[in-house]
């Protein structure tokens, strides 16, 4: 069973035409509404989606938390993480899936990187990198896009890894985290569609929380390398 997860704060313009898109794809959509105060969660119960109400607004990694927490209680085998701003395609799950189905990986990330026109924003590519080759120092792969929020995850992810940061963090946390656990991480090539500039969130504080949860889980999933090599130097000195 593919389940698509749509983690939404106050999308009421974008959720009803993105789940009409995804029925055509899948049955099973959880939408996790982080505490919007307009009419996602009544417009998304409307149209048969699966829904996950938090109080108040939790934050993006919380709705990430959820949203796994109920893929594994109705056991999905593949689960698809999906903006519900409009940016990401609804073609592109064929190619996101494709690897999960065939046992290649155990995530796959749509990489807004290996298109051959990149329509990010100057100041967000700059951003990204730099967050990705913090992460890729933490993994055991060599990623181009660590923070898209478009990925598929197999079973044993769904079984393995409970997300816990709150915050944009959750993108690095998890991949640390399968990282560790020897689970294979791949990209595809995806389509960004970049309209309306709709994100909520300061890129220098986005930037900095996530920095600070790749140092956290680094130390937390890999202490000899984040404290060892530390140690060892300063012993030399």
């Amino acid at each position: 069973m593919i389940t698509i997860g749509i983690p939404a704060y106050n999308e009421e313009k974008n959720i009803a035409s993105i789940i009409l898109k995804l029925k055509k794809f899948s049955d099973s959509i959880i939408v996790c509404d982080d505490g919007s105060s307009d009419s996602t969660a009544e417009i998304a119960t409307s149209l048969g989606a699966i829904l996950i109400s938090h109080p108040k607004n939790l934050g993006y990694g919380a709705a990430i938390r959820s949203i796994f927490l109920k893929a594994k209680e109705i056991n999905s085998d593949v689960l698809v993480t999906f903006d519900a701003d409009g940016q990401h395609r609804v073609e592109d799950i064929q190619a996101i899936i494709r690897p999960i189905l065939e046992e290649k990986f155990g995530i796959v990330i749509g990489s807004r990187f290996l298109s051959k026109v990149s329509t990010v924003p100057k100041y967000r590519q700059i951003g990204i990198k730099v967050i990705t080759k913090i992460t890729n120092t933490s993994i055991n792969n060599k990623l181009t896009d660590s923070q898209s929020g478009f990925r598929a995850y197999n079973k044993q992810v769904l079984q393995e890894i409970t997300p816990s940061d709150s915050g944009m963090g959750v993108s690095t946390e998890v991949l640390i985290k399968a990282s560790s656990k020897g689970i294979h991480i791949g990209e595809v090539p995806i389509t960004i569609l970049y309209g309306e500039e709709t994100s909520t969130h300061n890129p220098v504080s986005h930037g900095t929380s996530v920095i600070f949860s790749t140092i956290k889980f680094t130390s937390i999933e890999h202490p000899l390398k984040f404290y060892g090599i530390p140690s060892i130097i300063f012993l030399i000195i």
